[in-house]
Order: structure tokens, then sequence, then C-alpha cells
């Protein structure tokens, strides 16, 4: 109740200064007529909108926010958007859940698209942020218009593309652990209005927050680049080509730095004892090409891409976590394995984009192909009797071959039935085809390999129809309520091999099936100077894929064992009080339950009803407060000051509520100077050095966040004049 009263408060005050401006002089008017929220035009529906006019849960951020809460990573948006939560083992690789919707396998619950590019798995997308000119964050299933594995929702990443301007920057932050982060970028008109090139890089340095005491040194050290390249040709006013290269390479001493146990996290925080020493080199690939035709009554487009990522580990991982020789993981064959490969392809037709006709339309075609051969043993050592096996020193390989196309159809129309009232109508419909091939081979070690599991294989075919139903109802240009029901779903799938007896292998699991409701309501005060979002949502999800990890080999294995209920509140509030001064609220509740959930433990079912979803925070909320100042009357030279908050409510990390992790509150800070397009701010991040589990396996291992980090962070950019004028 005390939000809802300070929510009411400031809503007042800021609606009496309102009126208080209207009784102010004319000349104070137009000297204040640029002070208020920009308008946010987004590509949600795949159509440029204004964000405030999109009836769905949408949460935008642009340029500027995103450089000052510096989100570097997709995890850095926890809390920052309401009910949404992600984290990774210290691989980069993570787990997003929006409103109790989660990932718990490779087929991700939340979709992520980087410039209009489906990061098909977790496997290939890049998860590092650089130069990004907005994120839009679209909460609940997104079927109809983005398909499979959204119906959590969609991360929306769009990064900055060169124009007729000549543009660059660079930067550089400097921070405790060894923190080196440089970044720099260009975007060129080689030929004015004809031909563009830009290229951005990031490269990073870091040592590992983790000590482990075997070694004496430090614990999931990371270097890292990334590079994103693109070349655009405008052919003519309604013909545009873009070619976009992504690459980005990770090496990683020490990927998972985990310890067995939530009680040993805490006692001895940030403190190893492995004995396997491997460094993780992880190698994305991402290339796009995309092609855009408007015509006087509609808009071609047609985008194609591929996907590679080769991910191995140079030294085999510890798979005990101590400093015993009982199991490690071995992955490092060659090319061949290990080595996920997409190729995709859509194509769609819309009404223009600036049609004032009361029918806007939108409709298209989807297909992809997909390769995923996993080769991975599990060694067990001198000390493997620890662990009940009878013998030592040999590889246990299981060998998944996976592959799989699909395609879709999909279409939805906007129509404006009077001045006031619009409706929205989808569908979408998808057929995925998936085939596995299994082996298994036992290699002691110095003798040859045995096979034990002859070559053989399973099949699985799905389909599915996604609908959706709006209405948006504008009360005035500033105040706008709408209610939608949509279905989500993600992809089924066959099980793969692996060495527990209780879960064979090729055995399939259906598709995931949601159903949504929800209504909301944006709006504008205060002369654009306050804007108010709220959403009410309730979610049924149906045939639920449970994860069931099997050690140590660390498979994930899915069955479909759950029926969950998600309900839930999300708030987002911004605004300029005063001049110079501007504030965000967001504040996300969900109570996720099991209505039903069986899983399999030690040879029995047992019933797990009742318990809470994983990974989603019952409650997430965000404060940030920045002032700016200019330096006398020199507007080009600005002083700011910027505190945010975060806390992030109880969760769970395993299905049996075991492992939980209590609310707590973060705390950032940061303070700069600017002089035009110059800048340097001193910044600190967890400013009281809370400790706090980050990622949890359900068999009891725990990744600890990031400590206090702080460091300084120097960049600067340039605009220049346009390129050369084409020669006729």
């Amino acid at each position: 109740m005390r939000i809802v009263y300070t929510i009411s408060f400031l809503l007042c005050g800021l609606l009496n200064y309102s009126r208080s401006q209207d009784r102010t002089s004319r000349q104070d008017i137009d000297e204040r007529s640029g002070y208020q929220l920009t308008e946010v035009i987004v590509t949600a529906d795949k159509t440029e909108t204004d964000m405030q006019k999109t009836p769905l849960s949408l949460s935008v951020l642009n340029a500027k926010e995103i450089n000052d809460i510096r989100i570097w990573d997709v995890k850095d948006l926890s809390a920052v958007v309401p009910n949404l939560y992600a984290a990774h083992p210290g691989d980069l690789r993570s787990v997003v859940s929006i409103r109790g919707v989660t990932t718990s396998s490779y087929e991700p619950a939340v979709a992520v698209y980087v410039d209009g590019v489906n990061q098909f798995s977790l496997d290939t997308y890049i998860s590092q942020l650089n130069d990004i000119e907005r994120i839009e964050v679209l909460r609940g299933p997104q079927g109809t218009l983005y398909g499979r594995n959204a119906s959590g929702g969609v991360i929306n990443i769009i990064t900055k593309q060169p124009d007729n301007q000549i543009r660059g920057f660079a930067g550089i932050d400097y921070g405790n652990f060894g923190l080196q982060r440089y970044t720099a970028g260009i975007g060129i008109p080689v030929i004015t209005d004809k031909l563009f090139a830009g290229a951005t890089g990031l490269f990073q340095l870091k040592d590992g927050f983790s000590l482990n005491e075997f070694t004496g040194s430090s614990y999931d050290d990371l270097n890292m680049s990334q590079g994103n390249y693109f070349l655009k040709y405008q052919t003519n006013k309604r013909l545009t080509f873009l070619v976009n290269l992504k690459h980005q390479l990770q090496l990683n001493s020490g990927a998972f730095p985990l310890v067995s146990g939530v009680q040993e996290a805490f006692e001895n925080p940030y403190t190893l004892n492995q004995n396997r020493i491997s460094r993780m080199r992880d190698k994305t690939f991402n290339l796009s090409l995309a092609a855009t035709y408007q015509h006087d009554n509609y808009v071609l487009n047609s985008q194609t891409s591929y996907q590679d990522n080769y991910r191995f580990y140079e030294d085999p991982i510890d798979g005990d976590f101590s400093n015993y020789d009982i199991v490690a993981v071995v992955n490092n064959y060659g090319e061949k394995w290990n080595r996920s490969k997409v190729f995709m392809h859509e194509i769609r037709l819309s009404s223009p984009l600036h049609s004032i006709s009361k029918l806007r339309w939108n409709t298209g075609i989807y297909g992809f192909i997909q390769e995923n051969p996993v080769k991975q043993g599990t060694y067990y050592g001198d000390d493997a009797e620890m662990y009940g096996s009878p013998i030592t020193n040999f590889t246990d390989i299981n060998i998944n071959n996976l592959t799989g196309y699909g395609f879709a159809g999909f279409g939805q129309i906007d129509y404006l039935l009077s001045s006031s009232l619009s409706l929205i109508v989808g569908l979408r419909y998808d057929y995925e085809h998936k085939k596995q091939k299994i082996e298994g081979v036992f290699l002691p070690d110095g003798g040859e390999a045995v096979i034990t599991r002859t070559d053989t294989s399973a099949s699985e075919a799905y389909g599915n129809f996604s609908p959706k139903i709006a209405l948006n109802y504008s009360l005035s240009k500033e105040h706008n309520f709408y209610g939608i029901y949509s279905k989500g779903f993600r992809a089924g799938g066959i099980s793969q091999l692996s060495s527990d007896p209780s879960a064979p292998p090729l055995v399939p699991y259906d598709s995931e099936y949601s159903d949504n409701f929800e209504i909301g309501s944006k709006n504008m005060f205060a002369g654009k100077r306050l804007r108010l979002n709220a959403t009410l949502f309730y979610t049924r999800i149906k045939n639920g894929q449970i994860p069931v990890l099997i050690m140590p080999e660390a498979l994930t294995l899915i069955r479909n064992a759950a029926k969950l209920e998600s309900k839930g509140v999300e708030l987002e509030l911004s605004g300029l009080p005063v001049k110079g001064l501007e504030f965000t609220y967001t504040f996300g509740y969900t109570n996720a339950s099991y209505r039903e959930l069986i899983i399999a433990d030690d040879g029995e079912n047992k019933d797990l009803s009742g318990n809470k979803q994983i990974f989603t925070p019952q409650t997430t909320s965000f404060l940030s407060l920045q002032y700016t100042r200019s330096l006398a009357s020199n507007t080009n030279s600005k002083l700011f000051a910027r505190l945010e908050h975060r806390n992030i409510g109880k969760q769970y990390f395993n299905l049996a509520n075991t492992i939980q992790q209590d609310a707590y509150n973060l705390l950032n800070f940061r303070l700069g100077f600017q002089y035009k397009r110059m800048e340097a701010a001193l910044w600190v991040s967890n400013l009281m050095n809370k400790t706090y589990i980050d990622y949890a396996y359900d068999f009891g291992a725990v990744h600890l966040a990031e400590p206090r980090m702080y460091g300084l962070t120097i960049k600067t950019s340039f605009v220049g004049n346009s390129g050369k004028k084409e020669v006729n």
C-alpha cells in the first residue's frame, strides 16, 4: 500500500505543478516546450509504432538509458524490466524468466532477437551488448508474430546502424578484478543516400571473482572479443539491402565457478577447491542478409540468416567441484562435434509504414534448418569410487546428433472500429520435425573404444496454432487501455542419451502451451512529463516442460509433467519532476505456482504440486534517480549523479523448493562529467557488497553473483559531415 500512496502523492504533486504552469506567462511556456518525455518509436509488432499506443506489455530502454544503467549483458535487465529475471552459472548463457515462464533447457522460453534475427537457441545467441540503439522487452506470449519459444516474451535488441552522417565512438572502462573493457565503432556514408558501412568492436579482460584454493589463483578469468559489421545499399528510395555480420569469441579459464551447496557458498564466499583447470572456447558467428522494398501499397521484407556456434573445453571441466579426481566433463572432439548450426529465412508483407487506412496488416512465412551434433564424455578418475563407480580411469561417451527443420505461416490485422477503438486479430501455424541419433562408447585409459549403445535414432513432428486477439481503447491521446488474449508454445523434442538407466534416451516430449490474459493502461500526465503504464496478467501453462538434470554429464532431460499458473501485476513510472532531474520506477509481482507437478526422485514419483516456479522472484523493483546540472551558463559542460536501487524478491532454484534465495537489495552509484561529446564517470555496482545466489542447479551446485565492482569509464563520440555524393 505504501507504494500506491507514494505514487498517488507524486501524481497529485506533478498534476498540481502542471496546472500551476498553465498560469505562467506564454514566454515561460515556450521555454519549457521541449521539457517533456520524448515519444518512443518501437518495432514490437514488426512495424513502426508509438510505444504508448502499442497495445501490449512493453518496456523500452533507449541508448541513453542503456548507457546510464550500464547494461553490458542481457542479464543486466533483471528487475529493470518488471517481472524479468536473468542469470547464468558463469558461461554467459543466461536463463531468462518473465512472469514465471522460464528457460529450462536449450530451447528458450523467452526469444531473443538482435537486429531482427532470432537468436535460435542458447547455443547460438550473443548476450554481450555494445552500441545499442534500444532494447524492447515484450512480456507475455508473442507466438503470433515471433513464433517458437516466445511463450514468456521477447527481448528485441536493435544496434545502431550507419546513416548519412559520419559517426564514431570510443570508450574505455577500468575497474577492480582486473577489468578492462574497450569499445569502438564507426559508421560511414560511402555514397550519400546510397551506400553505408559501419563497424563496432568490443574487447574485454577480467579476472575471476573466485579464488581456487587448489592452485592459489583466481578462477573464471575472462577474455572476450566481439565484432559487428554492417553494409547497407539503398538502390533507390524504395529498395534497400543490408548485410550484417556478428561474431563473438569467449575464452574463459574456469567457466563454472560452482560450489556444492548453499551453506558452503555462504560460509566461504567466492572460494573454490577444484583440481581441474580448464579453458572454455566459445565462438559464435552470425550472418544475415535483409532486403526491404517499400511500395505505395505495401512493404516487403526478406531476411536470411545463418548462425554457427562452436563451444568446447580445451581440457576437461571439473564435474564434482572438488579437489578430488572423481569425474570430469570432456567434449574436445574436433570441430565436427559440439558445433550448432542454424539456417533461417523469413518473408513478410505488411501495410505501408505510415498508412492512414483503418486497416493495417502484417503477414509472412518463416522456415529454419537446424543441426546440433553433440559428443560429450564423462571421465571417471582415480577417486571415482567416491561416486560409487566399481572401476576408475575411463570415459563414458554419449553421442546425441540432433537435426531438425520447421516452417510457419502467420498473419495479423489491426482494424480501427471507431476513432477510439481498434481490434487486433492474429494467427500463426508452426510445424517442426526433429530427428535424434544416439550412440554410446566406453573408452578405458590406454585401451580401445567399446560400443555400449549401437547407433539408433527417433524422430518426432509437432504442429501448433498460436492465436491472438486484442482490443485497444484510446480515451484520449494521452490515455490508452487494452485487453489481450494470446497463446504461446515452446517446441517439443526428444530426450538425449545419458548414463542414467532411469532416464532412457529417445523418449519424445510434447510442446508446452500457454494461455495468457491481460489488461493494461498506458498514460501520460503533466504535459508529457510523467508516464505511467500498468498491467494485470494471468497465465496458464499445460504440458509444462520440466528439466531433469543428469549428473555427472550435466545433461538436461525434459519431461512433460506440470501445469503452471502465474498471475501478477506490473507498473512502470518515469518522469521529469523538475528540470535536470529524471526518475524511473518499475515494479513487478508474480505469483507462479504449479497446480500439478510430478517428478521422478530415486525411482519414485514425487508430488510437488503447489510448489513455486524456479528462477521467478516474487517481486522485482527498480528505482533510478539521475540529476544533471550545467556548469554556469555553459550548456556544453555538465555534471551528473545517479543512484539506483534494485530489489529482487524471494525465489527458488529447484523444483523441490529447497534451494532458495531470500529477498535482497542492491545499490548502484554513478558520478560523472560531460563536455560536449566526451564523458568521464566513476561507478560502483553492488555498493553494499551484498552476497547472494545468482544461479543454482537443482542438484545443489551454487553460483554467487558479482561482489562489489567499481571502475572508471571514459568515452567520446563524434559526428562529421556526410559522405560524397553519388556521381551520375
